[in-house]
């Protein structure tokens, strides 16, 4: 994916390593809990890099300011159902507050989802909160099953 401006200024592009002086971490402090260090940046940037066919990760840039304010996931799994098939996941979507109702966050799936087709997935899903749902209903994805998780303890190292 190259990058790409449109008519408000905003440009679509891939994560970059120097990012995190753009306020990607505090891009995603408005989703959740997403504080991190430059040096922590960068070792899973390049942890992330490594991987080229599995993970796609793309910003959002207000081009004047030269800042992030918005970004999304998709990463792919490898899968042996579906004729050794690959599915997309879509994670950490978010724009930044004072950025939101102008279609920013619909713009970002767009991207993800034409990445997943790109690469050959024969689905992409997501997880979201109740309060998410419409716009992801918006966005032509539709409720499939519960999703259900466990958070593990932090192991200390």
């Amino acid at each position: 994916m190259s990058s790409t401006i449109i008519g408000d200024g905003i440009s679509f592009r891939p994560l970059d390593i120097d990012d995190f002086d753009k306020g990607y971490s505090e891009c995603l402090q408005q989703l959740t809990e997403a504080k991190f260090t430059k040096s922590q940046f960068i070792e899973r940037f390049n942890q992330i890099k490594g991987q080229p066919d599995t993970y796609f990760l793309i910003v959002a840039v207000d081009v004047k300011l030269n800042k992030i304010i918005g970004c999304g996931t998709i990463f792919i799994e490898k899968k042996f159902i579906r004729n050794c098939g690959t599915c997309g996941h879509i994670e950490d979507i978010v724009v930044n507050s004072n950025y939101r109702g102008k279609n920013l966050g619909l713009r970002i799936i767009e991207q993800l989802k034409l990445i997943g087709s790109q690469v050959g997935c024969y689905k992409i899903i997501l997880d979201c909160s109740e309060s998410n749902v419409k716009f992801y209903e918006k966005c032509k994805f539709e409720r499939k099953g519960v999703q259900m998780s466990i958070y593990l303890p932090t192991p200390k190292l």
